[in-house]
Parts: C-alpha cells; sequence; structure tokens
C-alpha cells in the first residue's frame, strides 16, 4: 500500500495540479495585461511626432535635440522590442498551462521551484539548469 502512495506521490510532482496552474495563469494575467500597457505606451513614443519643435531655436540646440531624439527612438525601439519578447513569453508560458506542460523545466525534466515561477512566470529552466547554461562556455 505505501508503495502505491508512493508512486501516487511521484506522479503528482511531475507536474503542477490545476489549482496550482490557475495560481500561475492569475500572475501571468496580471504581468501579461502590465507588459501590454508598457508596450502600447513605447510604441505610442516611437511614432509620436515631437509637438515642440525646435524651428526657431538656435541651430545648435536644434542639432542637439535631434541628436537625442535618434539616441531616444533607438532606445525605445529597443525597450519596445524587449517588452515584445517578453510578452511572446508570457503568452508561451499561458499554452504550457493549457497542455499541463508548465514549471516542468525543459533541461532536467524536473519541475521549476513555485518561488522561481512567482518571481518569472515565465521560466522554463530550473535554477539548476539556468546555472549549468550560465556556466558553459
Amino acid at each position: 500500500m505505501k508503495e502505491v502512495e508512493k508512486s501516487q506521490d511521484t506522479d503528482k510532482k511531475n507536474r503542477y495540479s490545476d489549482e496550482e496552474l490557475e495560481e500561475f495563469r492569475a500572475i501571468i494575467m496580471l504581468k501579461l495585461e502590465k507588459a501590454k500597457a508598457d508596450l502600447k505606451i513605447l510604441s505610442e513614443a516611437l511614432s509620436n511626432v515631437d509637438e515642440h519643435g525646435t524651428d526657431d531655436t538656435s541651430p545648435t540646440f536644434k542639432v542637439l535635440e535631434e541628436g537625442y531624439q535618434v539616441l531616444s527612438k533607438e532606445e525605445n525601439g529597443r525597450l519596445a522590442a524587449r517588452q515584445q519578447k517578453f510578452i511572446n513569453n508570457l503568452e508561451n508560458a499561458l499554452i504550457r498551462i493549457e497542455n499541463k506542460s508548465y514549471g516542468i523545466c525543459r533541461a532536467t525534466g524536473k519541475l521549476i521551484a513555485k518561488e522561481r515561477l512567482r518571481i518569472v512566470p515565465h521560466a522554463t529552466l530550473s535554477m539548476e539548469a539556468k546555472l549549468l547554461q550560465n556556466t558553459k562556455p
């Protein structure tokens, strides 16, 4: 009888329960909502033409202002691309929840710690696997 109970406990630890998956879904949905709002702000900043032109100011200031705008747009572009990647990762995590494969390390096949998933809900590697990955040349 004890072997059967042990077997069931082991099976249960191969994936998170439906209740646990719902907890993670709620965390992901909140992060996804915020990430999409942030991306919208970044996208608007990228496409927004500066209403406060420098046509009536000195030429030196105008050159500096235009240089700043180019750098700012490049930085916003990088931030927007990073934000889009984050959104894609969160959406992929939702798919893994639907497939009931969420929280399983893609390198070791073991469960990723709940604490890690609460902080990085789109994680696909356990800390053990992540550390091994970072130490490889």
